[in-house]
């Protein structure tokens, strides 16, 4: 029996999330053994392949993650929610309390940068941003939700081994984390 295919990626958010998938614990090396991960947090993937589980991390923010979402969701039989991002929009939705240019202004201009320090707020390199940054189940149909900032990796080890099971999981109340 071949192994079910992960794919991963991350949105609009910190890569904190994203990155927790790394690092949770030595619990997950015997997991990893049972799964082809085809994308991870270490590898920049322009096609989403088609798999079993799709992992997004990360809130909706522009019309380039909603297309990106929009793939995953057509992808992966399995679609993940993880990190209160991706959940119910989390820290990133703290821009949709501001106007749009005064969000730009703020993090390009009023920012001190290395990167651009004459604070240039970008034009057509820049994606459109939605009006709202939005969670993953406004645009597509989530499957499962993983909440935390990071997901706590016993919550994490559950999802992967119900999944495994052949059982779309429901994370118990006792293991749901809200930060």
């Amino acid at each position: 029996m071949s192994k079910p295919k992960i794919a991963t990626t991350w949105l609009e958010a910190c890569a904190g999330c994203h990155m927790s998938f790394l690092d949770i614990d030595e619990k997950i090396v015997d997991l990893l053994a049972q799964v082809e991960l085809t994308s991870t947090p270490i590898t920049d993937i322009k096609e989403i392949p088609e798999v079993e589980v799709g992992v997004i991390s990360g809130a909706l923010g522009n019309e380039e993650e909603a297309h990106i979402a929009r793939k995953m969701r057509e992808k992966c039989k399995i679609l993940i929610a993880w990190g209160d991002c991706a959940v119910f929009g989390g820290i990133n939705c703290l821009r949709n309390f501001m106007e749009k240019d005064a969000v730009l202004q703020e993090a390009y201009t009023n920012t001190v940068s290395t990167v651009n320090p004459e604070g240039i707020i970008p034009g057509e390199e820049l994606p459109k941003l939605l009006h709202h940054a939005i969670p993953i189940d406004h645009q597509v149909k989530v499957d499962v939700y993983v909440p935390g900032c990071p997901p706590d990796p016993e919550t994490i080890l559950y999802v992967f081994q119900e999944i495994l099971q052949g059982r779309i999981p429901k994370v118990p109340v006792d293991m749901m984390r809200y930060d």
